[in-house]
């Protein structure tokens, strides 16, 4: 069961199962989304069941896990992918679409949680991920609706994992996957109220790792897992040094995140994006032509500290006489 299944992640998850022979149910909120996505997976030789759903309507989420109880019998497994975002300052955001980011990145995986768990009960177990994000461990300037609903899964995974364990269920696994910046539809779909194109964060990863990610923590649950180096670096600079992270990532998010002027729009935090469905966002660039955010980052500081040495040592001369 995988939602957020037209496109990106998702998509690219449904059909690394199907080719693995797996029974899928794809749910989104656009029809034509999953017929497209539907009829690939098809072709892998998967059965799949399509049911158009906005998962932060927990009624819709309900009826979701009954009709694929219905069609083949039992859920195993749950994927909880289906998101939005929305760019802009967290200060002057409509309000409106702030809640609408937290009712579908946060309440639609709890909907999910809420309906699967019940039935994995039943079913002897099974495995429910929770998509989240490196922003789950920390943030980005003028993405801050995003980063807190991010914030909210890791906590909501953590908490539904010990409430689990609390009640002596061990059949149950609770898997987070936290990937850095990927290429998917994600980015173009955005709400964005910057005024300014959006460029999104460098180096970006294929969905397709992230994908193998999910179908390895099926077979292998953890509790958590990291996709990609720069997901890794990202992270341990944000534990390790958390002061000098934040400012390096004020800096990229000031200087690098945003292109030309552009006329805000809502994106589709509300009505689904009718456009050819895929998997990648058409936007990702080799690694070995990039710095990457680490290493611009990095390149940086070292470029302030030289030159505070440099200052330093001046300084010292001038008090000396010298």
């Amino acid at each position: 069961m995988i939602t957020g299944a037209s496109s990106g992640i998702g998509a690219a998850t449904a059909l690394t199962l199907a080719g693995r022979g797996a029974r899928i149910v794809l749910a989104a909120r656009s029809p034509h989304g999953l017929t497209q996505i539907g009829q690939r997976c098809r072709l892998r030789g998967a059965r799949v069941l399509e049911v158009p759903t906005d998962t932060a309507d927990p009624d819709a989420v309900e009826r979701l896990a009954a009709a694929a109880e219905a069609e083949f019998g039992r859920i195993d497994a749950w994927v909880n992918n289906a998101g939005v975002a929305v760019y802009g300052r967290l200060l002057d955001l409509p309000l409106d679409q702030v809640h609408r980011t937290v009712d579908v990145d946060v309440f639609g995986y709890l909907h999910g949680a809420r309906a699967v768990v019940p039935r994995l009960r039943t079913a002897g177990g099974g495995v429910l991920i929770m998509v989240g994000s490196v922003l789950s461990e920390m943030s980005l300037p003028f993405l801050g609706a995003y980063s807190m609903a991010k914030h909210a899964v890791q906590g909501m995974a953590d908490a539904l994992r010990q409430e689990l364990i609390a009640d002596g269920e061990d059949r149950i696994s609770v898997c987070t996957v936290l990937p850095s910046s990927v290429d998917t539809p994600l980015f173009a779909w955005a709400a964005n109220y910057m005024g300014r194109e959006i460029i999104p964060p460098r180096p970006m990863g294929a969905p397709q790792r992230v994908a193998d990610r999910i179908v390895r923590l099926l077979e292998h649950p953890r509790r958590q897992s990291l996709v990609g180096p720069a997901a890794a670096t990202v992270a341990w600079s944000w534990r390790l040094a958390p002061a000098v992270a934040e400012r390096l990532l004020v800096w990229y998010g000031q200087t690098a995140q945003f292109g030309p002027p552009t006329p805000p729009w809502e994106g589709n935090l509300v009505n689904p994006v009718e456009q050819p469905r895929r998997v990648d966002g058409g936007r990702r660039v080799p690694l070995a032509a990039l710095a990457g955010i680490p290493g611009v980052a990095l390149s940086q500081l070292r470029h302030r500290l030289r030159l505070r040495d440099r200052l330093s040592h001046v300084h010292a001369l001038q008090w000396t006489g010298r």
